[in-house]
């Protein structure tokens, strides 16, 4: 999600006075590690550090403010750890995700990949072999004020 603002509005829109905006999605520090590790292969090789992290991870009080500016209250708000295991292993979860990101290594790419896979198994590969993703989510639920939403405009 690259226009939060956006998105907000548009719920805004689409709800009835009082109707409820149930969500989870990454919040501020969800795949740090991995973001971390990317960034600094960027930085060794002279690649884009920026396109390690297209993602939008806000804080809880970010979050909360910008539903605020939308109409909406928000009832419950929860930032949470939750690591999970990788179906594959890192190398995959890096190869769906951010392959973008490696592709503008060119000839160089596996190279990079290898050394950000080797710079997070001290933190994410279990003993038993298990990579885990440092996954950290936002979940809120919020209710849309009584106000007229025809008035809710994008920043």
């Amino acid at each position: 999600m690259s226009e939060p603002s956006k998105v907000v509005a548009g719920v805004a829109r689409a709800l009835k006075p009082n109707g409820r905006f149930v969500a989870e999605f990454g919040g501020h520090g969800n795949v740090a590690a991995i973001i971390s590790a990317m960034t600094a292969a960027a930085l060794a090789h002279r690649g884009d550090a920026t396109l390690a992290k297209p993602w939008y991870f806000p804080t809880p009080d970010a979050y909360a403010k910008l539903l605020q500016d939308h109409g909406f209250v928000v009832e419950k708000m929860t930032h949470f750890g939750r690591p999970t295991p990788l179906p594959t292993d890192m190398r995959g979860w890096l190869n769906v995700f951010r392959q973008s990101f490696f592709d503008q290594f060119g000839d160089k790419k596996e190279t990079v990949l290898d050394e950000v896979v080797s710079s997070l198994e001290p933190s994410l590969l279990r003993p038993d072999g298990v990579w885990i993703a440092d996954y950290v989510r936002l979940l809120f639920v919020a209710r849309l004020s009584h106000v007229d939403t025809t008035t809710v405009t994008d920043p």
